[in-house]
């Protein structure tokens, strides 16, 4: 997987997405004819090769994207991953409804859905260029770079973009990509590196997947009717992707470490809440209720947070070398995050009950005292005005020479 990640990001970016499509079609037909061959074999092939295509076609998604939006939409553009990742999610609840698909005749239906959008996306993506640095800076073709702009972003000269990419080509001719061991042993990448898994290892130990997890129990404890919490779950995820699109919004308007580190002074509010009305759930009436209230919060400052931010942080504070290393990195974090808590928060919500939210909420407050230091804000800065505000902890004031990189987002 790190092999075809750094392929991915430093050779073509559209034959990658390509290859990704195909593997999730792939799957969709291993999980469609499960049921009428009779092999249970075939869910387990299939739901490999999707968890190897979501894991290969974000990151993908994430870096192209990156590198074709324009200047005015790439705060934006940066935190689209999240509004697609949480509708898909949203769209999951949908169609897994008894009233929908989820149903023991069409559950093979709908496990297979994805692979209509990946057949739809594999037929448009012969259509997509390259992305302009590629072109200029890989296959050294101004011209293919121009024609690529104007099939992107319009008509026009874009003499100033072409400028700002040639000036970073003569130090691309000097420099390779990074490998993962080449970027943890650069001593010019290292507080970037504790800043980029500080706030990866955060996104999973946030504690979003304990609420969805004890979700249920809260809901059944409040009084709600079994048959009708899917519908409450319905409206969770719809209050996450109003929250996710709230901050893509405002992305453009507001500094990144003030709407992430309110975040997550807010989600642990939540959460220290939440703990004293479990505590408290027999003593009233309405805590319980009062309970459930506080985990649709908590959804909410998790979307318009940690859980739209973190991608655009990341890339913003890596440079175009580090960064294929760089997601090979969060993209292992990211998933080994989601096995390990899917494995052992059973047995620590057994053990501990709802005090478990504890753990998440020291986890909230400790990575959200070492970003404040640590985190410089990337709004409206190059990524060589960032290199030298954490060169201020790499190098302990020395000088050293960064790379002239692309604009961040504005």
């Amino acid at each position: 997987m790190a092999t075809i990640y750094q392929w991915s990001a430093h050779h073509l970016w559209r034959r990658s997405q390509i290859f990704s499509d195909l593997l999730g079609i792939t799957g969709s037909l291993c999980l469609c004819i499960s049921k009428i061959v009779g092999l249970y074999e075939t869910i387990f092939v299939g739901r490999f090769l999707y968890g190897f295509t979501a894991g290969l076609a974000i990151n993908i998604y994430v870096q192209y994207l990156g590198e074709i939006s324009p200047h005015n939409l790439r705060g934006f553009i940066n935190t689209s991953a999240p509004i697609f990742v949480t509708s898909g999610k949203l769209f999951g609840q949908l169609v897994g409804l008894r009233e929908v698909l989820g149903t023991a005749t069409l559950w093979p239906w709908m496990l297979s859905l994805c692979g209509f959008a990946q057949l739809l996306q594999l037929i448009v993506m012969n259509f997509y260029p390259e992305t302009p640095p590629y072109l200029i800076l890989v296959k050294k073709d101004q011209d293919r770079c121009i024609k690529a702009m104007r099939r992107i972003w319009g008509p026009g000269d874009y003499q100033s973009e072409m400028k700002e990419i040639l000036s970073v080509q003569e130090m691309y001719k000097k420099s390779k990509s990074m490998t993962v061991m080449e970027l943890v042993r650069d001593p010019s990448q290292r507080w970037q590196l504790y800043v980029l898994i500080v706030i990866t290892v955060t996104l999973q130990m946030s504690g979003i997947s304990a609420i969805f997890y004890y979700a249920r129990s809260i809901f059944l404890t409040a009084g709600l009717p079994p048959e009708k919490i899917p519908y409450i779950s319905l409206g969770m995820g719809s209050f996450e992707l109003m929250a996710v699109i709230l901050s893509s919004v405002t992305t453009g308007r507001c500094r990144r470490k003030v709407l992430l580190l309110g975040s997550y002074g807010c989600m642990a509010m939540m959460l220290a809440g939440l703990t004293v009305t479990l505590t408290l759930s027999g003593w009233a009436s309405w805590m319980p209720y009062f309970s459930a209230v506080l985990v649709f919060f908590f959804i909410f400052f998790y979307g318009l947070g940690p859980g739209t931010l973190t991608v655009a942080v990341i890339i913003e504070i890596s440079n175009h070398t580090s960064r294929a290393a760089v997601f090979v990195i969060i993209g292992g974090l990211n998933w080994i995050g989601l096995y390990v808590i899917g494995m052992v928060f059973p047995y620590v919500e057994a053990v501990l009950g709802h005090y478990c939210f504890l753990i998440f909420f020291g986890n909230l407050v400790a990575s959200g005292t070492f970003l404040f230091f640590f985190l410089p804000e990337t709004k409206g800065k190059t990524i060589q005005q960032i290199a030298t505000d954490f060169n201020r902890w790499n190098f302990k004031n020395k000088k050293c020479q960064q790379p002239i990189e692309f604009s961040t987002s504005l």
